[in-house]
């Protein structure tokens, strides 16, 4: 194959985040040449890596959206699939807590609105049965709406299986390569693209550039949305306390999103967060006194004792909000493009369902997509804590005693896992990579007693791989 068939496609996507890798999976396997091309050193490096981890029912979305009708189909799609890669979910609910007398007002509304979003099992809570189900909870709450099938996910272990079945299944997967211009050249009906590690051209461009979505869209002569960056804060509290509560507990939606929540995770650490500022800088993903103040305010009034826990982490993530809340997607047919811009929170339980629908937009506007080879999904070491880890199973230890070895003690994370995480389909090639795929050096020490090794065995296994 010569230079200039190389970097030829019949569609290149552009963005590497959970919505991007589930597009570029659902084209794997099929008699097209498929390139993924995000910025990044790795998958998952944006929007997908720093949010709340809810696998949403959809109960809140406005009715007859783009985003409810997705949401609703995704979170179906993405229970069976993780079930089947061995991602991390776990089915804890949630409660919906009123504070205040028109926010209880609302509850009754908010479960017709999940009816007719086709959620049918959301139900009113009385105030002595949201005390039963969370004793801890705050003075003040009035009563609340149970949301039984919400739940916890990890979205690192999620985009890594789509992105390493996409690779198996013959797309190219191109990191460290920025997008800096496109062009449609008109004789041969390609769309060119100027990149930091030189030209690709394809027939089909889609669009899953996140936070960039809009400038992407500019790029190609459209004008039809802005994203604000809007950040969300977080906090991490420590694994002791985790037995502080059962349920993720949400506040009253409001227009600007969903509110500061406690929620657990699947590491089994406590998560309260986000903050909701809108800011004009795209990489601006640090953590500010005021956000910190702000929401130790709201856990105090949430789960007060959740303030004397230890915090392991803060984390800031990024959401591609625009002027609606709905999804912005859309396919330029002759134009050979599809824009998949402002997916904002829900977008990890809508991935699988917005990839299925870019599919769709693709066939009705041309592309032959062809059959697609069956295959089964990957199924990737459990990071969660709800499953037996590697330095539980005898089996593992017993062919491998690299599997015994823990070198991240607050993780309980061994040498075994860290090696396959560096020799992977999809490899890491950073620490924070490492990171995302084992939780090595994201417990209470963050790294102070094992960073050393954890460096050691990096370097030498990358060495020996010459990468």
């Amino acid at each position: 194959m010569s230079g200039i068939e190389r970097n030829r496609f019949d569609v290149v996507v552009v963005g590497a985040g959970v919505v991007g890798c589930a597009i570029a999976r659902a084209l794997a396997r099929r008699p097209l040449r498929v390139a993924l091309v995000d910025a990044a050193d790795d998958v998952c490096c944006g929007t997908s890596k720093a949010n709340t981890a809810i696998l949403h029912t959809g109960f809140d979305a406005t009715p007859g959206s783009l985003e409810s009708v997705l949401v609703s189909r995704g979170f179906a799609l993405l229970g069976d699939y993780a079930a089947r890669s061995e991602i991390p979910v776990e089915r804890v609910g949630a409660l919906l807590v009123a504070w205040a007398e028109d926010e209880l007002a609302t509850l009754p509304s908010l479960a017709a609105k999940a009816e007719a979003n086709g959620y049918a099992h959301a139900s009113l809570v009385e105030v002595d049965e949201l005390r039963r189900l969370e004793p801890n909870l705050g003075v003040g709450a009035l009563g609340g709406l149970a949301i039984p099938d919400e739940s916890i996910i990890c979205p690192w272990t999620t985009t890594l299986a789509y992105a390493t079945e996409a690779v198996l299944g013959g797309v190219e997967l191109l990191l460290g390569t920025r997008v800096t211009g496109v062009s449609s050249a008109g004789g041969n009906d390609l769309h060119e693209l100027e990149t930091s590690r030189g030209p690709l051209a394809t027939k089909w461009l889609v669009n899953a550039a996140g936070l960039f979505a809009d400038e992407l869209d500019r790029a190609l002569g459209y004008d039809e949305f802005r994203v604000t960056p809007r950040r969300g804060e977080l906090i991490v509290f420590d694994k002791l306390a985790r037995s502080l509560i059962s349920h993720i507990l949400l506040p009253v939606p409001t227009s600007r999103g969903k509110g500061v929540l406690v929620a657990p995770t699947v590491y089994g650490n406590v998560l309260l967060g986000p903050t909701a500022e809108d800011l004009d800088d795209r990489t601006a993903t640090g953590s500010t006194e005021s956000g910190l103040v702000f929401l130790r305010e709201r856990g105090a009034r949430i789960v007060p004792a959740l303030l004397d826990e230890e915090v392991t982490a803060i984390y800031a993530g990024l959401r591609a909000a625009t002027e609606t809340t709905d999804y912005r997607i859309r396919v330029e047919a002759d134009a050979r493009y599809v824009c998949v811009g402002g997916i904002r929170s829900t977008g990890l339980t809508a991935s699988l369902a917005i990839a299925e629908h870019v599919l769709d937009l693709l066939a009705d506007s041309g592309l032959a997509l062809g059959d697609q080879e069956t295959s089964d999904p990957p199924s990737l070491p459990t990071i969660g804590e709800a499953a037996q880890r590697a330095y539980q199973r005898a089996d593992l230890i017993a062919a491998d005693p690299d599997y015994g070895r823990i070198i991240c003690h607050c993780e309980r994370v061994t040498r075994g896992e860290v090696r396959d995480a560096l020799t992977a389909v999809v490899p890491a090639r950073t620490l924070e990579g490492l990171r995302r795929r084992t939780r090595v050096q994201m417990g209470r020490c963050q790294g102070f007693y094992c960073g050393a090794e954890v460096r050691s065995v990096l370097e030498n296994v990358l060495r020996e791989v010459g990468a």
